[in-house]
């Protein structure tokens, strides 16, 4: 399903350099990563989205060589595969939540608004619980509410990869474990693949596979 053979990643004008010799993540499967900040874990998950390219190597995720395609391919890429929960949430402040939760139809050309889309937006806010929160700003929304917009639009598409960076950071035990649910009950109906990286230990009983990165030749140099 993902497979990243022989990566190195440095970022410009600074001394991290990543090195994986060999990673693969089946099909339909819960993985969490976890390690020292530093360590490289939210780089992987931006190279696995095509948001950054290696330096060498290569990734390949489903019958995609996603370090081969260009810019606007990568990004039609990620509307069609991936669903991406940043750590940042990364929710537009000018944007009411249902415009965030669209807002890949808006930047992508390869998306079309409808009613239908609308309709989604509508069902899966529902399903988190923030349908009454739609037409509020991000500021007016408490961090778990914002944590659930930032999953309804990586939801949205019914990706069949979800990518989640720290999703429960900063939240309380109760809202820790509605997001986890949210997540694995996701999974486990769309059959989708579930990485997440966290420094919260105690819930890694959800996941059939931990990758430490502190043991994969991950290397902060």
């Amino acid at each position: 399903m993902i497979q990243l053979s022989n990566i190195q990643y440095s970022y410009p004008n600074s001394d991290f350099h990543l090195t994986i010799d060999s990673l693969m993540i089946g099909k339909g499967t819960r993985t969490a990563f976890i390690g020292p900040s530093g360590f490289g874990k939210t780089t992987t998950l931006n190279l696995i989205a095509g948001i950054l390219l290696p330096q060498a190597g290569e990734i390949q995720v489903i019958d995609t060589k996603v370090s081969r395609l260009s810019d606007k391919q990568r990004r039609d890429y990620r509307i069609r595969e991936i669903g991406f929960v940043f750590q940042d949430f990364k929710l537009l402040e000018y944007l009411d939540v249902l415009d965030n939760v669209l807002l890949p139809f808006r930047i992508n050309t390869s998306l079309q608004m409808s009613k239908e889309s609308r309709d989604r937006a509508r069902e899966t806010a529902s399903s988190l619980g923030i349908e009454e929160k739609l037409d509020k700003y991000p500021s007016h929304l408490s961090h778990g509410e914002r944590q659930r917009a930032a999953i309804c639009r990586a939801l949205l598409n019914r990706p069949s990869i979800l990518l989640a960076d720290e999703p429960t950071g900063n939240l309380d035990p109760a809202n820790k474990t509605t997001i986890m649910k949210i997540l694995f009950d996701y999974v486990e109906t769309y059959g989708s693949t579930l990485i997440t990286v966290t420094h919260d230990h105690a819930l890694l009983s959800g996941f059939e596979r931990v990758v430490d990165f502190q043991n994969l030749r991950v290397k902060a140099v």
